[in-house]
């Protein structure tokens, strides 16, 4: 008899009613035979299955439908339609301190969740210190975990998921706040997990750790599913399509994120010794990104914080340029205008890449578009010598640098 799968998907749907939630007006609208509030379909006629030990990963631009996937199988939240089988126990890390009790202490909240995913007290105790050295997190366990920052509680939620042993883990993009070292640690952990037969999901931008971590891949595209197979050749269609995707401009872009407060309505790229429009950026010598805004009131802006990103073919992070990073957050700026990042020498070797815009209003985001625009570099002579650089052969970036004779040193005896 044939194994039954971890996870069946059948017919999914989430609807969203789109405005305040008023469900007497509702009734009373109804009753006067007019309709209610907008709705929004999060996700429409989803089906799929994973099999025991699979490891699947999950792709989609922004309003894809991922995070609300993810919810739903972690019993965060209910389908509208069809249904969702899961067979086995579900450890889950979705939104930074999910799960946890912001009143009670980290060392509370561990065993809390234990209970929650039906583990004996003695069982959690084993798992303890192993779960508290891996989170860091070890000086703060009896403090309130309403005074972690989000980036301890991500540490402390990713630790207690993952050892506390359940049957399916599901992991979200939320590993994006921890630093770079947290990062590898929580992708080694992953890729333990799968290799002991546990069922994983996960959702990531980061497109090259996708692939080397799971098997299959599923795409989700304006909330139902795309393509899905073999992860390598989910990977390969999306970026084609986000290649395709990058040529819509920015104004008629539907694919964004945030509360509207601001949205960018132009990106332009001017390059060269003089940056102008229609020069092809090069490496080593001037860049200019200007983008173009609008706002959604009638009141100037005030507090925004802009961002551009610059990702390589598989959505890994080569370059960021921010205005916090230069202290230069506008405290007010006009209802509409035109930004622009100057880079006096682009620090990036000849190929193709990918550009992501992102601003906040007041810490909230405002507007937030991944592949907005194709950044082509051509080769450039940055060292003066006549030689180029390719980053399929010298890696993404380009730094200035010089060797010399440090010393003469005796040559070691021989043994």
């Amino acid at each position: 008899m044939a194994q039954e799968p971890a996870i069946r998907v059948a017919a999914l749907g989430k609807r969203y009613r789109l405005g305040e939630e008023r469900p007497l007006r509702r009734v009373l609208e109804r009753l006067r035979g007019r309709a209610g509030e907008p709705e929004f379909w999060a996700l429409r006629e989803v089906g799929f299955e994973i099999a025991r030990g699979e490891a699947l990963g999950i792709v989609g631009c922004n309003g894809a439908g991922k995070s609300t996937l993810l919810k739903i199988l972690a019993r965060i939240t209910a389908p509208t339609a069809g249904r969702a089988e899961i067979r086995g126990r579900v450890g889950s890390l979705l939104e930074v301190g999910t799960g946890f009790h912001p009143e009670l202490s980290g060392r509370d909240n561990v065993f809390l969740n234990g209970a929650i995913l039906g583990l004996r007290r003695a069982e959690v105790r084993a798992r303890f210190d192993a779960i508290a050295d891996f989170a860091g997190v070890g000086r703060f366990l009896d403090t309130p975990v309403k005074r972690y920052s989000s980036g301890m509680r991500m540490r402390l939620a990713f630790s207690v998921a993952a050892h506390l042993e359940p049957e399916i883990l599901i992991v979200d993009e939320v590993l994006a706040v921890g630093d770079a070292e947290f990062q590898s640690r929580c992708l080694g952990k992953m890729n333990e997990v799968a290799g002991r037969g546990r069922t994983l999901l996960f959702v990531s931008h980061n497109l090259a750790a996708l692939k080397a971590l799971c098997t299959r891949g599923l795409w989700l595209d304006a909330g139902r599913v795309r393509a899905a197979g073999p992860v390598a050749e989910v990977v390969d269609a999306y970026l084609a399509a986000n290649r395709e995707r990058a040529q819509v401009p920015l104004a008629a872009r539907r694919d964004r994120a945030g509360s509207g407060a601001l949205r960018f309505t132009g990106l332009e790229l001017r390059a060269g010794a003089a940056p102008r429009a229609g020069c092809a950026p090069a490496t080593a010598l001037p860049l200019a990104i200007a983008l173009r805004y609008a706002a959604a009131g009638e009141a100037p802006l005030k507090g925004v914080r802009v961002a551009v990103l610059v990702l390589d073919a598989l959505g890994g992070r080569v370059l960021a340029t921010d205005t916090r990073l230069v202290n230069a957050d506008f405290a007010e700026l006009p209802r509409a205008g035109e930004l622009v990042c100057e880079i006096p020498e682009l620090p990036l070797a000849a190929g193709r890449y990918q550009l992501n815009v992102w601003a906040t209003v007041a810490g909230d985001v405002a507007d937030h578009v991944e592949d907005a625009a194709p950044l082509a570099v051509e080769e450039g002579d940055p060292f003066g010598t006549g030689r180029t650089t390719q980053a399929e052969k010298h890696g993404a970036c380009v730094a200035r640098h010089a060797w010399r004779l440090a010393a003469e040193l005796d040559p070691e005896p021989s043994a």
